[in-house]
């Protein structure tokens, strides 16, 4: 018998085929296919669209080329990839239904959402785009050098600030209407340059001397001319200094240190394979929020992806079973636990409720929602608890989401929780209507309950400790000025004017602590009673660690003021820690601020960098260098922009990549829904 007649006849005449296509492709088979065919898809454009190595330009010269290509395909990609139907125009607002080739249809309401939606978010690109290349052809803002406020050759200092050279107008001017102003910025008066320029060159002292004696490590003691490291930041060197006090270099325009700094953060900060235990809050707020605001300002994408890295590492600190994150946690074992001395291993206000402003920028400008998921978490759990007499305690056991300890402060261990509630909805451009109500809620009970009026009419924030007073108030407690000054202009009346009033009133009374001193410099807590007011007691009360609360207050209140009382105790205390602080190696703490001739502790803490020089340069310089209307600070005085607000907030937008994979996503599920 013949090979021929072995064979099925339809194996020898294709033509007769007498199993058709849709018995040979089952339901089942089709859907895999359709799998197939998907994963193809994806695979191909996947390669183009977000490998992250593409885009930033890292990669081999071949890969670059690539991405050119990709930029093409984005250009002329309307002309080959799938396109949506058109919108519905007029229709779709008037439930009218449309003509297609003589027929009547009901329109698709969800599809033609999903492209209104998708088509918003394309435009939105788009305007975003030609922003972005209208800021490009914009000058460069001249930067004064690091010696003196003089900028580049054949160039002069204005008094308004600005940087004159071969034109009339001034870099300030150029920049007024476009961008905000991030340096620069002098006061017309002669006077105040100078104080600002005395400023500016504190900084210099204090940053020559870390980079001389410490560079790299995380503090420097300028006494014994070597590095310092606190508990909070393990055992390892991070250059806490370094990412403490970018902005602040950049801000006054010290370009080469900057660099340098910039520099070591690129090559050095790196926490993989690191097994050290950091405390979550130090961490965030320093460095997480050192790193946001360095790429706010500059636009460099290396400090947010060394900020994305950082706070990644933080993570397994919120595994916990409300998600309330534990304080401290080991970053190379992800293994996290609460201080034992804290409420029988509860979570501090202060440190879990200080996350948000970060947390929430980052997810914006990485695009990955898990940051302000975790934010929204703690939000939560803190709304469902019942609050004894509706005051917030200061300890939450992370497993029960229960309050501990019944301990109220404004100052250790509670203060930043408020502030970052008012700042949260500032940051969002006041769409964050749930931190709004917090704010205001807990002002509310605060103000009725801690704030107290001494014999000699100051007023303070006392503490509360199982519903008894104690008539004390912290160094730390003294931002509380600022921050009521700052909400109050933002609220309506009655609460505008009267947190406006109570923040100048709480700002006095600190500055009654600095004045009532023999440094002019203020002690860490402050007591009243019949005997005294605004002065410690106990000798653990006494020194002062270049703190800047207080400071911070006369910057914010001035700004909203203009009550040049503001700037003359902001002079007060640059006097007062040039007298006491300045050693030939740096800046020092003090031991007792009672003393005429205090002791000195021998640490230049790394906020003394980010927070303390910085609030009193800017208390010296213009209102639109770094403008309330257009930053918020974080608690470690690190400017973060406000969303909608600001155009270097720099969040993600959606790319021409995304609605490519919007188009293959729509119609791999059309081919599902016919199968």
């Amino acid at each position: 018998m013949g090979l021929e007649n072995i064979l099925p006849t339809y194996h020898r005449s294709p033509t007769k085929l007498p199993i058709s296509l849709n018995k040979l492709c089952r339901s089942k088979e089709r859907v895999l296919l359709g799998f197939v065919c998907f994963g193809l898809v994806v695979a191909c454009f996947g390669t183009v669209f977000f490998l992250p190595e593409l885009r930033t330009g890292i990669a081999l010269p071949s890969l670059n080329s690539v991405y050119k290509v990709y930029e093409h395909v984005q250009k002329v990609g309307p002309e080959f990839i799938l396109q949506l139907p058109p919108l519905a125009k007029d229709d779709i607002h008037e439930g009218k239904s449309q003509q297609h080739h003589g027929q009547i249809d009901k329109p698709d309401f969800h599809l033609l959402e999903d492209q209104a939606r998708l088509r918003a978010k394309i435009e939105t690109e788009e305007r975003l785009e030609l922003e972005q290349n209208q800021l490009k052809v914009l000058p460069k803002p001249m930067i004064p050098s690091s010696k003196s406020e003089t900028g580049v050759s054949g160039s002069t200092t204005q008094p308004d600030g600005g940087i004159k050279g071969e034109s009339s107008v001034t870099v300030r001017d150029q920049l007024k209407n476009r961008l905000p102003m991030v340096q620069g910025g002098g006061d017309l008066e002669p006077d105040i340059r100078a104080k600002r320029e005395t400023v500016r060159k504190m900084m210099k002292h204090a940053w020559d001397n870390y980079a001389t004696y410490a560079w790299g490590k995380n503090e420097l003691r300028p006494i014994s001319h070597k590095g310092h490291s606190a508990s909070i930041f393990g055992s390892g060197n991070f250059g806490a200094s370094i990412v403490d006090g970018l902005d602040t270099l950049y801000i006054m325009g010290f370009m080469d240190e900057f660099k340098r700094g910039r520099d070591w953060v690129e090559e050095n900060l790196n926490l993989t394979g690191v097994s050290s235990e950091l405390s979550v809050f130090e961490t965030n707020i320093r460095f997480v929020g050192g790193l946001l605001s360095c790429f706010a300002i500059t636009g460099d994408s290396m400090f947010r992806e060394k900020a994305l890295h950082i706070a990644e590492k933080l993570l397994p600190a919120f595994n916990t079973l409300t998600g309330i994150p534990h304080a401290l946690i080991n970053i190379g074992t992800g293994t996290s636990k609460n201080y034992a001395w804290a409420s029988s291993g509860s979570s501090i206000l202060s440190e879990f409720g200080t996350m948000s402003l970060e947390f929430n920028y980052l997810s914006d400008v990485t695009g990955n929602p898990v940051f302000r998921q975790k934010i929204e978490q703690i939000i939560q759990v803190i709304k469902k608890q019942d609050r004894p007499d509706g005051l917030y305690p200061n300890y939450l056991n992370p497993k029960t989401g229960r309050w501990g300890q019944q301990h109220i402060s404004m100052g250790a261990l509670g203060d930043s929780f408020y502030e970052y509630l008012l700042k949260s909805w500032l940051q969002s451009a006041k769409t964050n209507d749930e931190a709004k109500q917090m704010y205001v809620d807990a002002m509310d009970t605060a103000v009725g309950k801690l704030i107290q009026k001494s014999n000699g009419g100051l007023t303070y924030f006392a503490e509360m400790k199982f519903n008894r007073l104690e008539h004390k108030m912290d160094h730390l407690a003294c931002f509380s000025g600022g921050m009521l000054a700052l909400g109050g202009t933002h609220l309506e009346e009655p609460l505008k004017s009267k947190h406006i009033e109570l923040g100048k009133a709480i700002t006095h009374t600190c500055h009654e602590s600095y004045d009532r001193s023999s440094t002019k410099l203020g002690p860490e807590a402050f007591r009243f009673s019949d005997a005294i007011e605004a002065k410690a007691l106990k000798s653990n009360e006494k020194y002062y660690i270049l703190r800047p609360e207080v400071i911070e207050s006369y910057f914010v209140l001035w700004r909203l003021t203009h009550d040049v009382r503001y700037r003359q105790w902001g002079w007060e205390a640059v006097q007062a820690l040039e007298k006491h602080c300045r050693v030939d190696g740096g800046y020092t703490g003090l031991k007792n601020v009672y003393s005429d001739e205090p002791t000195q502790d021998d640490v230049q803490q790394s906020f003394f960098l980010a927070e303390t020089l910085k609030y009193l340069y800017l208390l010296f310089s213009d209102d639109e260098l770094i403008s309330l209307d257009e930053w918020v600070f974080n608690t470690e005085a690190h400017p973060l922009p406000i969303k909608k607000v600001n155009p270097l907030y720099r969040g993600k937008f959606v790319k021409y990549s995304d609605y490519v994979v919007y188009n293959v996503f729509i119609h791999f599920k059309m081919l599902l829904m016919t199968i």
